[in-house]
């Protein structure tokens, strides 16, 4: 067993470059049956987290994990000793990292391809100075490297309830931001009646890139990295980066995360280490008393999760929350028969992440609607989405946040009334 976990560890830990070209790289989804299996995958992760796309969490749920080329035969022998049942999921990493950089970039901005963190920005401030008696440009932070967090609010009337937006807290995952980019072209453009209901009775705060050096850093022809995770902080010459989503200051390092720098569920080195979460953090306290629901978007996994997430234990108004989401899930289904899950956090990821930003604002800020949703897809291309599948993905995702949000309306309506 222990000569297993060496090889692994050794497999995990060999491939380093300046220039990152995931050619070769494949995929495979590992489906461990006994505890041996899922032990080894276990120990890998505490390690090497930065090839695990999906984590594992219990027995006989799918684990996805990347392998370069030239270790392939060793992966290979570990799963025949240890009789682990896999499955080639990407043949080649590289080629569809190609795929989501468009080769023709159009003039505008678009959702028919994945924009730079310039270009996005660049749009914001387009938006403002189209609507400007109703979107304002705002700058909620800063980062490691010096840019701006920029968002942008939208303020309806002064007494409505605000719903905040988060994306792209993670660099890799690009479909985060696009899919906020979207619901917020959405919310300003619709002519659908549900929509400009939920657009015209809510105040919007929407930030698309809580990460955006790390999103740069993704976009970089010369020295990037397409597939990071992290912050660009330095903690030690070789590690770089803490992740942005263990780093609030609710339950901080508890679980879920590694005190190793180099790994990619590295929390920092205390809560709120990362300047980009310290002054987020500081500007969402700002307009709290205006804020009433709190979404997060990551990918991938189509999940619409619920806190909390550094324990299995239901957040007060679980129940309230888990029938609000069953209708957003409902919804979303309707034009793609896209199927999501909802439930705890805690319970969908054994792993008990903890530090995250929607416990912290469920538990300091004391929001009563607060849901985190995994995007598109479940496992056929992970984290490189192609880019002709971000209208859907806004698509279906904005029908199920104006399901339920009108459904809010409703029953605070009837509740009031």
């Amino acid at each position: 067993m222990w000569r297993i976990i060496v090889l692994w560890i050794v497999i995990m830990g060999l491939v380093t470059s300046d220039m990152i070209s995931y050619e070769g790289y494949k995929v495979f989804s590992i489906y461990p049956s006994i505890d041996r299996q899922l032990k080894l995958l276990e120990l890998s992760t505490k390690q090497y987290s930065s090839w695990f796309w999906k984590q594992p969490n219990e027995l006989d749920e799918e684990v996805q994990v990347m392998i370069p080329p030239n270790h392939l035969q060793s992966f290979y022998e570990i799963v025949h000793i240890t009789n682990t049942r896999f499955e080639l999921k990407i043949n080649n990493v590289q080629k569809l990292i190609n795929n989501t950089i468009s080769q023709n970039q159009s003039q505008g901005f678009d959702f028919q391809s994945y924009h730079i963190l310039e270009e996005i920005y660049e749009y914001l401030e387009e938006l403002a100075k189209k609507y400007p008696n109703k979107v304002q440009v705002v700058v909620g932070g800063k980062t490691y490297e010096g840019r701006q967090i920029k968002g942008v609010k939208i303020i309806n009337h002064e007494n409505s309830p605000g719903i905040f937006i988060e994306g792209g807290i993670y660099a890799r995952e690009w479909i985060s931001p696009a899919t906020v980019m979207y619901i917020l072209h959405q919310l300003l453009t619709s002519t659908n009646s549900k929509v400009k209901f939920v657009a015209d009775y809510y105040n919007w705060f929407i930030f698309p890139i809580f990460n955006p050096d790390g999103y740069a850093f993704t976009f970089n022809k010369t020295h990037g990295d397409r597939l990071w995770r992290k912050s660009r902080k330095p903690f030690s010459p070789n590690c770089i980066g803490a992740n942005l989503n263990r780093n609030w200051d609710f339950r901080w390092n508890t679980s879920g995360v590694s005190n190793n720098p180099c790994s990619d569920t590295y929390p920092g080195n205390e809560a709120f280490s990362e300047i980009e979460m310290k002054t987020m953090s500081e500007y969402i306290k700002s307009v709290n008393d205006q804020l009433y629901a709190y979404i997060a978007f990551h990918s991938y996994g189509q999940l619409l999760m619920i806190p909390y997430g550094y324990t299995n234990a239901h957040i007060f108004n679980y129940d309230h929350l888990h029938n609000i989401s069953l209708k957003g899930i409902n919804a979303l289904r309707q034009k793609y028969n896209t199927v999501y899950k909802t439930g705890c956090i805690g319970e969908l990821f054994t792993n008990l992440p903890s530090g995250l930003s929607v416990d912290y604002m469920a538990s300091v800020l004391n929001k009563s609607v607060v849901y985190l949703y995994k995007l598109r897809d479940k496992s056929e291309y992970g984290f490189l989405l192609p880019p002709e599948q971000i209208i859907p993905t806004g698509e279906e995702t904005l029908d199920s946040l104006v399901a339920m949000f009108n459904e809010l309306y409703q029953l605070d309506y009837a509740k009031n009334n």
